[in-house]
């Protein structure tokens, strides 16, 4: 059973001369090259979503980026004094 299929893409030429220097200078395939760029969209996508939920958090929280150092230090000491 055939785990991968083809597709058909379109890109200006100027797009597909660079992709295909890329793949070259790197030793990969166009494939491997569009693959990669998928799955880095992928992870960039989610850490976005997840920068804007904490964002969310925060000012659902009353918390500002002065108030992080202080209560990373406070959790920190709080674990410590458990232990």
């Amino acid at each position: 059973m055939n785990t991968t299929q083809n597709i058909s893409i379109t890109m200006p030429k100027a797009m597909i001369k660079e992709a295909k220097r890329l793949a070259q200078g790197e030793n990969r395939t166009m494939s491997e090259l569009i693959r990669e760029a998928l799955r880095r969209y992928q992870r960039d996508k989610r850490w976005d979503e997840m920068n804007a939920y904490g964002r969310a958090q925060a000012k659902k929280l009353g918390i500002t980026s002065r108030d992080v150092g202080r209560i990373i230090d406070e959790y920190r000491r709080e674990k410590r004094s458990k232990a």
